[in-house]
């Protein structure tokens, strides 16, 4: 049986390997990676450490399987990522060097992390909560993610939250399938700005 459940602080190992295998457009990014925690130091451990009020797992009997983590106010928690965990994840991975396009997966995470993508103006006005879902792939297909995603939303309605984005994978077929199917309207320009990487999608609570 599969429960769900808040985060926890020990869950972050296994947060970070579904980070990890779900990593490349869905799919497993293992063999992209020397480093297996650049993606997950992204997307999904520091809203467990900063924000683990808002965040939330999956759970089978082999472990946690799924996660749905996020943030109310996308600009108040930028700031804190740059006080309180950017800093030393910079200091542990110096900046890449040398021609962009000559980097590997490793050193492109690693310069996000030194430079983090700041959310976009008119896109955090309209949708200012954001979020981000991965499951494995043994809880797809049984309706954990929608799950997940009215765990999520009952609590950001309860608690004020009038509006929420994502970014997908612009790759992603199944990621893009799914959000579109659960209410959430693609958005385009003026909102965001052409994405040859990234489908951004917005939803009113």
């Amino acid at each position: 049986m599969t429960i769900l459940r808040p985060a926890h602080a020990d869950d972050i190992e296994q947060i970070y390997n579904i980070s990890l295998v779900t990593g490349d457009a869905g799919e497993d990014a293992s063999p992209l990676h020397r480093d297996g925690k650049l993606i997950g130091h992204i997307y999904s451990a520091p809203y467990v450490a900063l924000s683990p009020e808002t965040a939330f797992v999956a759970e089978d009997e082999d472990g946690v399987a799924g996660y749905l983590v996020g943030v109310y106010d996308t600009r108040a928690f930028q700031a804190k990522l740059e006080r309180d965990w950017w800093p030393n994840l910079r200091s542990a991975y110096p900046e890449p060097q040398g021609d962009p396009e000559l980097w590997d997966a490793d050193q492109k995470r690693i310069a996000a992390i030194h430079h983090p993508e700041i959310a976009q103006a008119a896109l955090v006005e309209a949708f200012p909560a954001h979020i981000h879902m991965n499951l494995l792939s043994r809880l797809r297909g049984q309706g954990m993610g929608t799950r997940l995603l009215d765990m999520w939303f009952s609590q950001a309605r309860r608690d004020g939250v009038k509006a929420v984005h994502l970014g997908a994978s612009a790759t992603n077929a199944g990621g893009i399938g799914f959000w579109s199917s659960r209410g959430f309207t693609r958005l385009e320009p003026p909102l965001v700005e052409p994405s040859d990487r990234t489908v951004w999608f917005g939803q009113t609570l």
